[in-house]
Formats: structure tokens, C-alpha cells, sequence
């Protein structure tokens, strides 16, 4: 599951409880949560067996904004997002967009990119 520009983390809680510690903390820091997806809940209404997996879809206009004032095609990304599941052997993962790469997709200049580095913020989460 190597999947080029995506950073990929173990939880040690459950699907649900990373993404809720993830959306408290966010919120906590005024960020803005423009959606959180159960997709195992879709997926399942849709006919397909899904193990746990959640999406959340959050941001910060201003640091979007500059983001997007760079490179407006770098929208394509924005919000940023971050997804939760748990594997077959049950063990939960996390995972969101590396900012390098973004960086390096749409050629955006340093000063722009520091909202863009989740690490630091899913390191503390999943304390």
C-alpha cells in the first residue's frame, strides 16, 4: 500500500475514535470541518462489504487561500483530507497527502505550504 505523495500511520485507536480526536482537535484549533464520511456506511448501503474506514474533509480559508492565490489548480487538493481504516488483521491506519508532494505538483513556493503539513498535528492526535 504504497501509494506515491500519501503519508501513511498507525493508530492505536479504533476508525471512529481517530477521526473524532482528529475532528475535536481541529476544531479546538478553528479549523473549519466541511465533512466527515463514514464510507464503510456508504459502501455497505451500496451492496460492498467495507471494514471501518472514515474520511474527514477540513481546512483553513486564509491558508487555502494563499495556497490557491499561488496556484489556483492546486484547489484540486484542497480542502485538505485525511482518511482512517482498519485492515484485516484490525489494525487502524492514517493516512493524508504528503506536503511535498503537493508542493512539487504545483510548483508552490515555501511560504505557502506550512498548513499543508499534517504530521506534526496526526503525531499529536494519536498521542
Amino acid at each position: 500500500m504504497d501509494a506515491k505523495g500519501v503519508i501513511t500511520r498507525s493508530s492505536p485507536y479504533t476508525v471512529k475514535e481517530t477521526i473524532e480526536r482528529l475532528q475535536t482537535f481541529l476544531q479546538q484549533k478553528g479549523v473549519t470541518i466541511y465533512a466527515r464520511i463514514d464510507q464503510q456506511a456508504e459502501a455497505n448501503n451500496a451492496g460492498y462489504k467495507l471494514l471501518p474506514l472514515e474520511y474527514l474533509l477540513f481546512g483553513n480559508p486564509k491558508a487555502g487561500g494563499a495556497i490557491m492565490a499561488a496556484n489556483p489548480v492546486a484547489a484540486l487538493d484542497l480542502p485538505l483530507k485525511v482518511i482512517a481504516w482498519e485492515d484485516e488483521q484490525q489494525k487502524v491506519w492514517i493516512a493524508f497527502n504528503d506536503p511535498a508532494y503537493i508542493q512539487k505538483r504545483y510548483a508552490l513556493p515555501d511560504g505557502v505550504i506550512a498548513p499543508l503539513n499534517l504530521a506534526p498535528i496526526v503525531t499529536q492526535v494519536l498521542q
